[in-house]
């Protein structure tokens, strides 16, 4: 094959991680050309609902499988964080590079912090997740949907439609963006999506070829925390649009993971955690979301759900 396709969204985000798989592919195989194709999805079509309004697993994916499976394009690059647990016949996510940060970040123009931000700020965030999580923390605060690109939501930002928000640090470190005042939300305290930070590579199972291709960027270590994380959400029937969250560390060969899941107003969390082999990964995930099921997740996510497509 001396020809690869990547489908990508269009976001200076997405397209990035797009170029920075590129540009490692072409250096592992000289003489590879690489192109690009840029597909809009559902999730980024309707940028006036909040995500989980919208409702539907795969919001930003399902347009650009169907690139792989008519052949228009080779390879998918994603954040793993918006892949569903469920996919299409005949394709496979089997590559996941090495992880950046799995934390997320708050930014604001004026204030030090979650701590510093004063009685009623108005936080956005379009995230059900970190909702529930910043209300548990400081249910003195306003919470606003914040949709759009990760660009788009901190220039609303510094025009100073909000006090603060809410957004992956990975994003941030890719794209090299910042606000004057910045403070890393991460664990325990605060716990990610699950998979955050990480990206995962689809392709079509038949083609071994390209499969081949990839298999210098799969990093082992990172793969055992997604399955983990992913496993978890399976087991819950979650997607992407919940307040769930999920985070794993994998110390030698053992993976210990934590559990998280809350209604939206943070005032029912329910956080377990489990650890075990990391070659059982996704069965730790998958028992864990059992255990949180029978601890009242389950009525916890059946109230989300009912109350989000009503």
């Amino acid at each position: 094959m001396n020809t690869l396709t990547i489908a990508t969204r269009g976001s200076a985000l997405a397209l990035w991680q797009a170029n920075h798989i590129k540009d490692l592919l072409m250096a592992e195989h000289p003489g590879l050309s690489v192109d690009l194709l840029k597909i809009k999805t559902k999730g980024d079509k309707i940028l006036d609902v909040p995500l989980a309004k919208v409702g539907g697993k795969g919001l930003f994916v399902k347009e650009i499988e169907e690139a792989l499976l008519d052949g228009r394009a080779h390879i998918a690059v994603h954040s793993m964080k918006d892949v569903p647990t469920a996919l299409p016949d005949g394709l496979e996510v089997g590559i996941i590079p090495e992880r950046e940060a799995s934390t997320d970040t708050l930014l604001s123009v004026k204030y030090e912090g979650l701590a510093g931000l004063p009685e009623g700020a108005l936080v956005g965030t379009s995230s059900l997740r970190r909702q529930s999580q910043l209300a548990a923390l400081r249910p003195d605060l306003r919470v606003e949907s914040l949709r759009g690109n990760l660009d788009t939501r901190i220039k609303k930002l510094l025009n100073g439609d909000f006090d603060a928000i809410v957004v992956a640090t990975a994003g941030l470190n890719r794209l090299k963006l910042s606000a004057p005042r910045q403070e890393v939300l991460g664990p325990p305290e605060f716990l990610p999506a699950v998979a955050q930070g990480a990206l995962g590579i689809e392709y079509r199972t038949d083609n071994a070829e390209v499969r081949a291709m990839l298999d210098f960027l799969d990093h082992q270590p990172t793969k055992y925390q997604v399955l983990a994380e992913r496993g978890f959400l399976t087991g819950l029937d979650g997607g992407c649009q919940v307040p769930i969250a999920a985070w794993s560390v994998l110390e030698g060969d053992t993976v210990r993971l934590t559990g998280f899941v809350a209604d939206v107003d943070g005032s029912r969390p329910i956080r377990m955690e489990a650890q075990g082999p990391a070659s059982d990964a996704w069965d730790i995930g998958m028992a864990l979301a059992g255990r949180v099921l029978d601890a009242g997740g389950k009525a916890i996510l059946d109230e989300v759900y009912a109350r989000e497509s009503a």
